[in-house]
This record gives structure tokens, sequence and C-alpha cells, in this order.
């Protein structure tokens, strides 16, 4: 056991920051065992002294003198989101010689490389598993377990909030307005659910991920991102009676001209297992040269699950702090270039609302062939006297291929609406 203490700083003490506490204090022996130091919680920034939280937190630690709090710290935890002030703080922490343990995705996705050259310029560490998928250690796979290895495709479920929602338009019929407003009842969304339903949330993750994947730097404004509002029930119910769930994935892959990035709702296959990710877990799959195949599922949001990321964290730092050494650093050398979005290749469903008469078929095939995208499979099923509904299903396209087919789509006079586009996954 060790006779010294580490500092410990922590910034915001919201649901996952009251959840830090109280593992700080249950698990303190363990931890101390672990790292070889005591971990001394030595105050909790907060905006207002006078909010209420859970009797666990120590009313005696409370602080709105952040600032002040960072430079006496040997690891700041930060916990308040956002841009500003995390960043500043963090960058001051690292000033003064702190490690920093962080789940602000939005921060490292905007200003990553900032960081990643300060904790260089003051040898200290830099950690964030919680910033990507809750409690599944999928930063860790990539940073470390995988480091051996090429990675060449990652993709998943990043995003709870939107999985409920999906789930719940699946399940119940509820129209989005109808889901988005239980999911913000039952906690699991926003008051302002912008960033999870428009896709943002997810972009900055993969754009994370991909940055450590494939050795490069992506930034947010670099993925292709779509989100969830204008799925309906009835094209949930559609995609179902096909043999597909929808999903929001985010995928990242690493190309000969560089890497493709993007963030999208996707027909996922029953056979494959992203299929069955329900709720508000998190599921990433992984595949590299040698390793193959690995697929990471658990909570990928909650207090308590986020707080163990953000604990296992806080113990490799402080292990760190104790017996030399560093968390593996930045290492963008491959510098690949990130593809525009119509450089993209990926399989599509597209799905039409013709004319029931004859040769429909064969104009539409011909649209699709004059762009140059192959199609693999057609579906058909009669809607009415005079429509019918066309599903079909290209080969592997560039997504700028299928925007031209579908531009010449929407002005045929043989189409009467283009009812959607959609990735499928696999």
């Amino acid at each position: 056991m060790s006779t010294s203490a580490l500092q410990v700083a922590l910034l915001g003490c919201g649901t996952v920051g009251s959840e830090v506490v109280r593992l700080l204090q249950e698990q303190a022996a363990d931890f101390e065992a672990r790292c070889g130091a005591k971990l001394e919680l030595t105050g909790i920034a907060v905006r207002d002294l006078e909010a209420t939280r859970p009797d666990h937190v120590p009313t005696e630690l409370l602080t709105t003198e952040a600032e002040e709090l960072v430079e006496r710290a040997d690891l700041v935890i930060e916990l308040i989101g956002g841009i500003e002030p995390a960043r500043s703080l963090i960058l001051r922490a690292i000033n003064h010689g702190a490690s920093v343990i962080t789940g602000n995705k939005a921060l490292l996705a905007a200003h990553g490389p900032q960081l990643y050259q300060a904790v260089v310029d003051n040898d200290v560490d830099l950690y964030y598993e919680a910033a990507v998928a809750g409690a599944v250690p999928v930063v860790y796979a990539l940073r470390e377990s995988l480091a051996g290895d090429e990675v060449t495709r990652i993709s998943g479920i990043v995003n709870g909030t939107t999985n409920v929602v999906i789930d719940m338009m699946e399940t119940e019929g509820k129209t989005f307005a109808e889901a988005v407003k239980t999911a913000q009842d039952l906690g699991y969304a926003e008051a302002d659910p912008s960033a999870d339903i428009d896709g943002y949330d997810a972009a900055a993750k993969i754009a994370i991920m991909a940055s450590i994947a494939f050795h490069s730097r992506v930034a947010l404004d670099q993925v292709h991102t779509k989100g969830i509002s204008e799925l309906t029930p009835e094209q949930l119910q559609a995609a179902k009676d096909e043999g597909y769930r929808v999903k929001l994935i985010a995928t990242a892959e690493r190309r000969a001209e560089g890497i493709s990035i993007w963030v999208a709702p996707s027909l996922v296959p029953l056979s494959n297992p992203l299929s069955s990710i329900s709720g508000a877990d998190n599921a990433v799959v992984t595949e590299s040269k040698a390793a193959g195949r690995l697929m990471f599922t658990g909570q990928g949001a909650g207090g308590a699950p986020t707080a163990s990321a953000v604990l296992s964290d806080v113990v490799a730092a402080a292990a760190k702090r104790v017996s030399g050494g560093h968390a593996p650093r930045e290492l963008p050398y491959a510098a690949l270039p990130v593809l525009a979005s119509d450089e993209r290749i990926g399989i599509y469903q597209v799905r039409l609302l013709v004319r029931d008469t004859v040769g429909v078929l064969a104009k539409v095939a011909q649209i699709f062939a004059d762009a140059g995208v192959s199609i693999a499979k057609v579906q058909q099923a009669t809607r009415a006297r005079h429509d019918a509904v066309l599903s079909l299903t290209t080969h592997a396209t560039s997504y700028g291929q299928l925007a031209e087919a579908i531009s010449q789509l929407r002005e045929c006079d043989v189409v009467a609406n283009v009812q959607w586009v959609i990735e499928v996954e696999g």
C-alpha cells in the first residue's frame, strides 16, 4: 500500500459526477491498492452551490472556484461537458501538471489536436474512455488492444437516445414527435434533443474512434451526418417486413484513397447482431486484418455505467503517475485524407411509389444504369389500383452515383414519389 496521496479534482457533479464521488468513497481501498496511492478528492467544482445533490456528495468540497481547484490537482476529472469553460479548464490543468480524464466527446472532436499536443508538451496524460460509448471499453480496445493490428472498419450504434426513439416508433407505432416526447419524459432525451436526433453526438464519437483507429485527424465537420427525424412508423414496419431493423449507424472505413466516414439511419439485417441492440445500449463492431471482427456492447449512458468508464481511466492515470510511463499518445502519422461524402461506397435501398403501368421497371432500371448503379434486387407490392411500390436494393456503389440516379428519378414521369433512400448495413 502507498503512503502517498494523489489530489483529485472533479469538475461537474451531475448524474455521472455524483456517481464518481460515490464510487471513489465506496471503493477507496481497492483504488489505492490498484493505483499504488490514495486518491484524495480535494474539491468538486459546480455552478450552483445550493442545488440539490445526493447525500453522499460532501458539501464541504463544493466550490465555484474551478480554476483554483485544477491548479493544485494531480488528476482532474472533467464532466461539465460543452466546449467552454471545459476547454480552458482542461488546458489550465494540463499546464499545471495534472493528468486529465474527460467524457467530453464534443470537445475532443472539436479541439482534440490542441489537447493532445498540450499533454505532450507538459508530460502528462489525457484519458477519455467515457467520451465514446459509456461503459463499453472501445477506446481502450482501439488505443491498446488493437495497437498491433490494422483496423479497417468501425461501425455501430453509439447513441442510446436515437435507439430508444426508433424502438418506440417500431414497437409502439409512435410518430417521431411522440417518441421523442416520451424519451424526454423518461429521461433518455435532453430538453433540446437535437444533438442526438440529428446525429451529431454519434458523429463526434465516430470521429474520435476513426482518429484513433486510422492514426489520422478526423474533425466533426468531416463526418457526413444524417439524423432520424424523417423516419416514420410505416417505414420501420416496411423494413421489418423485408427482414431488417432500422438503426442509426456510425461508420468509418479505411480505404486505399483515405477515410470514409458517416452517420445515417441504416437497414440492419435481422441476422446482424446490431439489429438486436435495443433501448439505450450501445454496440461497436471493429474489423481488422489480423483479429477479424470484434463486437463490443453494453450500456452507453447513465450515471453508474459512465462513471465506471471514468474511474477505469482514473485508475490508469493514477497508476501512471505513481509508477511512471504514459498513456498511449495521439499518433496521426498516417495522415490519411477524409473522403468527400460522394465518394463513400455502400449498398442502398431505394423505395419508390410508381405508376403501375407497363414499362415502369425498365425506365427505372435504365436511370440506375445511366448513373452507373447496379441493381441487386427488386421487390414490388401494389398499393392501390394505379400505383405500386418498388423497393430496389443496389450492389455496392458510390453515394455520388446514387445521388445522380435519385435526382433523375425525381424528374421521371412514371415516379410519383421517392419514399426513402437508406443505406443497408454490412
